[in-house]
């Protein structure tokens, strides 16, 4: 399937910048890259070089790669400012460090923004990217520690973008982004659409490797539905039951459960992909077996598969694991009814990395030195 071409988003009134000092405009969207490139004369050819090297599929443009003549050569003033452009480019999702995990393809990075905010990232097994839509989240599952400081800000589409240009130039094999990172990403929708359109047609990824994790809403499904790119779609379910699916994401969609399942099996079938239901397992609290068999019956003849995943050990938290065995006899359960189901683990959790907890951890670190900010910090 041929990615559709990417509409960027709006400048949003901004003022004409004089043509002597396009250099001086920052660069915080993708609209703000374009408009850039644009009033340095740059053409839809020379805009296309700079975001497929951005995004790690060509090396940056020069006046030597353009000598043999095979591409278009972009105007000198473009050149010129190529340098400074990678430089704020690269500058937009810093590293600021690193994690390894016990499994030698996940690693956990805490990413440093432009503004000096930090947000988490993660590399995953076979080829892909976790990256963050949102700098806290205000859904606050219960479970989950990045909700618990509630919503600091959203993050832009060009800082979506850089989490997964910031994997490709780790790993230049990363062909698969999820949208699973901290934050709600339909929450931010205008944001993480704009970043689909744009790694979909400028980073080589297929719409299948783009995936959308979210608690459901139904202006997500409105979106999509009258979208011009089609990713795949993981939906935090945790529960068939709406009122404990209440408590457990207390400020999360307020969707039936039903309805929620109904929505995003047109969406699979719509888009091609099957739906991912992310089911984090809580030892007493939705790994009873009732509740899976009502999960298999709810979920048989679905375009769709079910990803249990135990619990991230949250300090504070009373929630805990379930026992191995118990949660791979879950899984038996789910697949004797039909529906394709896997037992799988948060990535890099040996360095308490899942869900805003090595963001958390860092901050905590911060504080106890005295280096901290207030609410909002900014890292170093």
């Amino acid at each position: 399937m041929t990615p559709p071409s990417p509409t960027l988003p709006a400048p949003g009134g901004a003022q004409d910048v004089p043509d002597a000092a396009p250099s001086q405009t920052p660069l915080k969207t993708l609209a703000d890259l374009e408009r850039r490139l644009e009033l340095l004369g740059a053409k839809a050819g020379h805009k296309r070089l700079v975001y497929r090297a951005w995004l790690g599929l060509a090396p940056w443009p020069d006046q030597e790669a353009f000598s043999s003549g095979r591409r278009p050569l972009p105007p000198k003033r473009v050149l010129d400012a190529l340098a400074q452009i990678r430089q704020a480019l690269e500058a937009a999702a810093r590293i600021r460090s690193r994690h390894p995990g016990g499994d030698p393809e996940s690693e956990r990075l805490l990413v440093t923004l432009g503004d000096g905010q930090t947000v988490e990232s993660v590399l995953l097994p076979r080829r892909g990217v976790c990256v963050s839509t949102q700098m806290g989240c205000a859904v606050g599952c219960v479970f989950c520690m990045t909700g618990r400081g509630g919503l600091v800000r959203q993050l832009t589409d060009l800082e979506i973008v850089a989490q997964a240009a910031t994997a490709r130039r780790l790993r230049p094999a990363t062909k698969k982004v999820v949208f699973m990172g901290m934050g709600e990403p339909s929450h931010n929708l205008r944001n993480v659409l704009s970043a689909v359109r744009f790694l979909a047609q400028y980073g080589a990824f297929g719409h299948k490797d783009l995936v959308i994790s979210t608690v459901g809403d139904p202006r997500l499904f409105d979106e999509l539905n009258a979208s011009d790119v089609r990713p795949a779609l993981a939906l935090s379910l945790h529960t068939v039951d709406d009122e404990k699916r209440s408590r457990l994401l207390p400020r999360g969609c307020r969707m039936k459960v039903a309805d929620l399942v109904a929505a995003a099996e047109a969406w699979g079938r719509t888009s091609g992909y099957p739906v991912q239901y992310e089911w984090t397992l809580m030892k007493d609290v939705n790994d009873g077996l009732d509740e899976i068999d009502a999960l298999g019956r709810l979920l048989a003849g679905h375009y769709a598969m079910v990803n249990f995943i135990p619990v991230n050990a949250v300090e504070g938290s009373p929630y805990r694991r379930p026992e191995r065995e118990h949660a791979a006899e879950l899984v038996r359960r789910l697949r004797s009814a039909g529906v394709v189901a896997t037992l799988r683990d948060s990535a890099a959790q040996d360095v308490d990395g899942g869900c805003g907890q090595l963001r958390a951890r860092v901050l905590k670190e911060f504080r106890g030195a005295g280096e901290a900010h207030e609410a909002g910090e900014m890292m170093p």
